[in-house]
């Protein structure tokens, strides 16, 4: 059975206004991963909500380090947590 978790992903830097929901989203489902991505308030953090594979959710996470050309990223900051399955897919909330 697969090793299935839920990490909660908040990325700091230059990051909104420069397509990083748009990144985080496609990656996310490249990845075969359910959960969403959002802006948060201050204009300086996108947080990302994903489950599935925990071998996939590390690989998005490899991917928010980078962030789409555009974004400059300073932090990343994870809080991994159980699997719930609350998700049918992955969005981007506005």
């Amino acid at each position: 059975m697969a090793d299935l978790a839920s990490v909660r992903v908040v990325v700091y830097g230059y990051v909104q206004g420069v397509f990083f929901r748009a990144f985080a989203s496609g990656q996310a489902r490249e990845l075969g991963l359910t959960g969403y991505v959002c802006n948060l308030p201050g204009r300086e953090a996108v947080e990302v909500n994903a489950e599935g594979e925990r071998k996939q959710l590390e690989k998005l996470i490899d991917c928010l380090k980078l962030g789409p050309p555009t974004a400059r990223v300073g932090k990343v900051v994870t809080k991994w947590s159980e699997y719930t399955g609350n998700y049918s897919g992955f969005s981007i909330r506005y």
